[in-house]
C-alpha cells in the first residue's frame, strides 16, 4: 500500500466514524518527521477514543501498526504515528486551541476521496 492508498484509507475511516473537518495536508516539503498529517475533529472524549481506535484496528487488519501512538486514553489529542503519516485527532476545543492548520498553514491540503 503506498502512502496515497494510507491516508485516504485513514481519511475514510474517519468519514465513516462521522469526524469533523477532516484535513490531509502534505508537508514532505515542510519537515523531515513525515510527509503527510491527516487532522479530524471529534465532538467528544468518547467520539475521539472511538476514531482513534477503529483507525487502529482499520488499519491492523490491513497488516499495518502504529510506530508509536499517544493521547488516546485521554481522548482530547490522539496522535497515530504511521511513520510517513501522522494522524491528528482532536476534541474540537484543542483543536481550536493548538491550531495545527494554522501552524503548517504552507503545507499541500490533499482532497479527501468519497
Amino acid at each position: 500500500m503506498n502512502e496515497q492508498e494510507l491516508v485516504q484509507m485513514i481519511a475514510g475511516v474517519c468519514l465513516e466514524e462521522k469526524a469533523r473537518d477532516i484535513l490531509i495536508l502534505n508537508v514532505s516539503e515542510l519537515t523531515i518527521i513525515a510527509d503527510y498529517f491527516i487532522i479530524a475533529s471529534g465532538r467528544t472524549v468518547i467520539q475521539v477514543k472511538a476514531l482513534a481506535d477503529a483507525v487502529e484496528m482499520k488499519l491492523k487488519e490491513a497488516g499495518i501498526m502504529p510506530l508509536r501512538k499517544d493521547g488516546v486514553v485521554q481522548g482530547v489529542w490522539a496522535v497515530l504515528d504511521y511513520g510517513s503519516v501522522i494522524v491528528h485527532l482532536f476534541r474540537q476545543e484543542e483543536r481550536d486551541y493548538y491550531g495545527l492548520e494554522n501552524l503548517w498553514g504552507d503545507a499541500r491540503e490533499v482532497s479527501v476521496e468519497d
